[in-house]
């Protein structure tokens, strides 16, 4: 890591936390913007002076109990879980995951639900963290069906990319494609989950080093917002932007695309039967 970037994110979080986020009284004499070292370190259960050690970077190695203990004290979001990741290095320490392997979702919320129907007739759809399609506008259908992203049950994204000699018709830049879907799939990844560890053994098999030379790279900063190309085999090349939306509470992104430019748009409004000019493209 470099100079004292854990110190430092630990700090910052200390000062960003209010007390009444951890049911501690708030006083008139507080001169501190969020947390106290003291209590964080009561909350967290270890002294004020190795919180103290950690923060000015005399300590940079705290043990998986105590990086848990603190992890959660600070409740971290799963961003803030995956930058503390970064800044530490490759080997994600177990503490940075939730404590409980749950399932990957696999429906959405009706609210989320209700955006996708907003998004209508633009190409839009909602993941979990190892990649499934839980839900999709008709126009992420017209677009990705006849490609076959949606052919297994249930879809999946980096199933399709890797497994699917389809995909690399479908995407002129597969490897820069493949890259994103694998750095995806670190960032969610546990090896004492079964869930992901069996898609990341199944693509093992099925892609063998086109997957795992990706895979097990360090990971990078994920890609919130790009932009791909698609050959449709019914209106030809596209350029699309996209936009990655973290959705609250679940662990779950929400993807939506947007013509590029004035030939993608009107390709889009063609499968879509529409007139030429109803998704405009992307400018500035």
């Amino acid at each position: 890591m470099r100079d004292n970037e854990f110190g430092a994110f630990l700090r910052a979080r200390r000062e960003a936390i209010t007390p009444a986020e951890v049911g501690l009284p708030t006083g008139p004499r507080r001169r501190t913007p969020g947390l106290r070292r003291a209590e964080l370190a009561t909350i967290a259960g270890i002294s004020v002076e190795y919180l103290t050690r950690l923060e000015q970077g005399r300590d940079r190695h705290p043990s998986p109990e105590v990086l848990g203990a603190i992890v959660d004290a600070l409740r971290l979001s799963t961003e803030e879980r995956e930058q503390l990741w970064l800044i530490l290095g490759h080997d994600k320490p177990t503490a940075l995951c939730p404590r409980v392997a749950e399932p990957p979702g696999q429906a959405v919320r009706p609210s989320v639900q209700a955006i996708l129907d907003r998004l209508e007739p633009g190409p839009a759809l909602v993941i979990n963290r190892v990649g499934d399609v839980l839900a999709c506008t008709g126009g992420y259908r017209r677009l990705a069906g006849p490609l076959g992203v949606l052919d297994t049950d249930p879809p999946n994204l980096l199933r399709y990319v890797f497994a699917d000699d389809r995909a690399r018709s479908a995407h002129p830049e597969w490897a820069r494609i493949a890259d994103g879907r694998a750095n995806f799939l670190k960032h969610g990844f546990r090896s004492d989950d079964p869930h992901s560890a069996g898609l990341v053994a199944e693509l093992t098999d099925a892609a063998g080093a086109s997957f795992t030379s990706r895979f097990e790279t360090p990971p990078a900063v994920l890609q919130r917002t790009g932009a791909e190309r698609w050959v449709h085999p019914e209106v030809g090349e596209l350029l699309l932007d996209f936009e990655i939306v973290e959705l609250p509470d679940v662990d779950q992104r929400m993807i939506i695309y947007l013509p590029a430019d004035e030939a993608t748009s009107a390709a889009l409004d063609r499968l879509d039967g529409r007139q030429p000019g109803a998704l405009r493209a992307v400018s500035g």
